[in-house]
């Protein structure tokens, strides 16, 4: 199972990982960031299938997408 993580204190607000993503597992937050800008977030992780376009898109490196094993 896919888990995907946001460093939300790198994050510049771009949107660049909400356009890539098309099962809807990122979102607009409401918290704000030491940049003063909204930052992304894991809306509904549970759709992640793990393609990374997230990670990739990402101009900052704030996104981490890592397997978690279930036992």
């Amino acid at each position: 199972m896919p888990k995907v993580e946001i460093n939300k204190d790198r994050c510049k607000g771009c949107g660049f990982c909400l356009t890539v993503c098309k099962k809807g597992v990122l979102a607009w937050g409401n918290d704000i960031n030491g940049y003063g800008v909204r930052t992304v977030v894991v809306n509904t992780p549970d759709n992640c299938i793990g393609c990374g376009l997230c990670a990739i898109m990402c101009p900052d490196v704030c996104i981490e997408l890592t397997e978690v094993r279930k036992n």
